[in-house]
């Protein structure tokens, strides 16, 4: 190639630099900012106001954050109060008031005569007693003034029917009956083999009808925990 062609190809090449050079520029053009001190004040307080706002918003959400964290922690104490109340209560260690029925044990014969032997009440008949009301939804149970609770034992002791190591009277004895249905520990209890089993003993069981109102009074003994022990957290959440 010539030096003359070599010449006019480098010149080409300039003149094409210089004008895509130029053409990006009007594509681009630098922006300058035009706007005065005041302009530029003014903009800057509009922005710092957005930001007290966002500020202001941020304290407002973290408030209300704390106050549900707050109400949580309220409803978890209420609910740990409720449990408690509610676990004391199937202890037997508050008054209870509600829907039930009530037994009597007397003699079966009343004219007694002298020499004759006065009907006496096992501890083994008792215990059975409790156990079928509890099968058919008995929650509370108060044989005389005592509270039946899981710990109660129903002993003989020197020939006295013990309830919560304390001696029962003579009969007639009132059992207290207090049902989740009422109405159900009544038809079941109708049909029982209880009543046969007492007046094999000489003893008349007799049972009222479903009533409201009915009160069983505290267990007014001690639990006693001598043998429990306390379930490790890790075991609990098993």
């Amino acid at each position: 190639m010539s030096r003359k062609r070599w010449s006019f190809t480098l010149i080409m090449l300039i003149i094409g630099v210089m004008a895509a050079v130029q053409y990006k520029s009007l594509q681009n053009p630098t922006v300058t900012d035009t706007r005065d001190e005041w302009q530029l004040k003014e903009s800057l307080q509009a922005e710092q106001q957005v930001q007290i706002e966002l500020l202001k918003e941020i304290r407002k959400y973290e408030g209300q954050l704390e106050g549900y964290e707050a109400k949580r922690a309220g409803s978890k104490e209420d609910a740990l109060q409720k449990t408690l109340e509610e676990l004391r209560e199937k202890a037997g260690l508050v008054d209870v008031t509600g829907s039930g029925v009530t037994f009597q044990l007397a003699p079966l014969f009343d004219n007694i005569g002298e020499g004759e032997e006065v009907p006496t009440l096992s501890p083994q008949l008792l215990q059975r007693l409790v156990n079928e009301l509890n099968t058919y939804g008995a929650t509370a149970v108060q044989i005389d003034d005592q509270r039946i609770v899981a710990t109660t034992p129903i002993r003989d002791v020197n020939g006295k029917v013990t309830v919560n190591q304390v001696a029962l009277p003579p009969l007639p004895l009132e059992v207290k009956v207090i049902a989740k249905d009422a109405e159900e520990l009544y038809d079941r209890m109708k049909v029982s083999n209880a009543f046969d089993y007492f007046a094999i003993d000489n003893i008349e069981l007799t049972m009222s009808k479903p009533e409201d109102g009915i009160t069983i009074g505290r267990y007014k003994g001690e639990i006693d925990t001598e043998h429990m022990e306390a379930i490790k957290a890790e075991e609990e959440g098993k």
